[in-house]
C-alpha cells in the first residue's frame, strides 16, 4: 500500500460557491451556485486521476481550484503535504512552477499575436528563468519533445492545425519542469484521428518526466486508456471513485453504469446493458435533497430522497456514494 510520501495532491471538503445577483436598484436577489460541493480527492505521484461527468458537473472548476486559479469557498488543498490555500502571493507564485494546465481549446488558449517561440518561453520569462539564449534553447528542446521542428518557433498559431496547436500548449506547460498538470479536456476539440496521437504523447511524457495528471474528460474511452484511477462527478459531488480496472469491470453507482452504457459499441444494433436515465441535470442553484442523482435515477427509493449518501469504501480502492449498493439488485452488482 502506498504511503503518504506517494501522495502529491490531496483535497478535503473542497467547495466552490458562486454568488449570482439579479435585479436592479434596491430590488436584488442573490442566489448561490453550488459548483463544487464537498469533494475529497487524492492523486498519487506519477499517476493519472481521471475526472469524468456530464457538462456542468464541476469538473473544470475542480481542476482550477487545485491550481488556485479560483479561490475555494471552503476546504483544504495540499500539494506535496503543504496546504496551498493559505499561501501568499510570492509563495504561491513560486509553487506555480510545479503545477501547470493544458487547456481544452487549442485555438483560444494561444495568443495569436505571439510566435511559438514567445508562447513557450513566456513562463520562463515570467519566472526569470535563464538568459535569452538559454530560453531559446529550451524552446527548441521542448518543440522536439512534443514532435515539432525548430523552424516552427518563428510561426504564429494560425499557421498550425488543431493537433499541432495542442502540442504547442503541452510544450508551454512543460517549460518549467512541473510535477503536476491539470489536463482540462485536452483532446475534446480535436479530430478523432488526432486524439490518439496526443494521448499517446502525454503518456510518453509522463513516463519520461515523472508527471502527475488530473485528466478531466467526458470521453470514457480515452479515460480508460490513459488513467490509473477514475472519479465520477455529478452535480458538484464525487459519486464513485476507483481504479480504472475496478470501475470499468464493476461500476456500482447507477450514474456510473449509465455513463459506461453510453459508450458506443462499434457494431450496428448492439447496445450496452445499463440503467436508463432520463431528464436533465438538476440546477446547481437549488440542488435536490438527499442523493443529488435521485431525480434521474430509475432505482431511487425514499431514503435516496431524504438522506445524502456518504462516499464509503465498498472494496479496497473502490468508493461509492449510494444507499443501494450494499443491497445488490439485478442492476447494481
Amino acid at each position: 500500500m502506498a504511503g503518504e510520501d506517494d501522495v502529491l495532491v490531496e483535497v478535503t471538503g473542497l467547495r466552490k460557491h458562486f454568488a449570482l445577483t439579479r435585479g436592479v436598484g434596491f430590488v436584488k436577489e442573490t442566489r448561490v451556485v453550488h459548483a463544487v460541493d464537498g469533494v475529497d480527492l487524492t492523486i498519487r505521484r506519477g499517476q493519472t486521476l481521471g475526472l469524468v461527468g456530464e457538462s456542468g458537473c464541476g469538473k473544470t472548476t475542480t481542476g482550477r481550484l487545485l491550481l488556485r486559479l479560483l479561490e475555494p469557498t471552503e476546504g483544504t488543498i495540499r500539494f506535496g503535504g503543504e496546504e496551498i490555500q493559505t499561501l501568499d502571493g510570492d509563495a504561491m507564485r513560486a509553487l506555480r512552477r510545479k503545477m501547470q494546465i493544458i487547456f481544452q481549446d487549442p485555438y483560444s488558449s494561444l495568443n495569436p499575436r505571439m510566435t511559438v517561440q514567445e508562447i513557450i518561453a513566456e513562463p520562463l520569462l515570467i519566472h526569470g528563468v535563464g538568459t535569452p539564449a538559454e530560453r531559446a534553447r529550451r524552446v527548441e528542446e521542448l518543440l522536439a519533445v512534443v514532435g515539432l521542428a525548430p523552424y516552427h518557433a518563428d510561426r504564429h498559431p494560425h499557421e498550425f492545425s488543431g493537433g499541432q496547436r495542442q502540442r504547442i500548449g503541452i510544450a508551454r506547460a512543460l517549460a518549467l519542469n512541473p510535477e503536476f498538470i491539470v489536463c482540462d479536456e485536452p483532446v475534446s476539440a480535436l479530430d478523432v484521428s488526432i486524439r490518439a496521437q496526443i494521448v499517446n504523447l502525454m503518456q510518453d511524457l509522463q513516463g519520461e518526466f515523472g508527471l502527475t495528471y488530473l485528466f478531466i474528460s467526458h470521453d470514457l474511452a480515452v479515460v480508460r486508456h490513459i488513467c490509473d484511477s477514475v472519479a465520477v462527478m455529478y452535480l458538484g459531488k464525487i459519486v464513485e471513485i476507483a481504479t480504472k480496472h475496478s470501475l470499468y469491470a464493476q461500476p456500482l453507482h447507477p450514474y456510473t453504469q449509465a455513463l459506461l452504457a453510453s459508450i458506443p459499441i462499434p457494431r450496428p444494433g448492439r447496445k450496452r446493458a445499463g440503467p436508463l436515465i432520463t431528464g436533465d441535470v438538476a440546477s446547481p442553484i437549488n440542488p435536490p435533497s438527499g442523493c443529488r442523482f435521485h431525480t434521474r435515477c430509475p432505482l431511487a427509493e425514499d431514503i435516496c430522497r431524504q438522506r445524502e449518501p456518504k462516499l464509503e469504501s465498498f472494496a479496497p480502492g473502490h468508493q461509492v456514494a449510494c444507499h443501494l449498493v450494499h443491497r445488490p439488485t439485478e442492476t447494481i452488482q
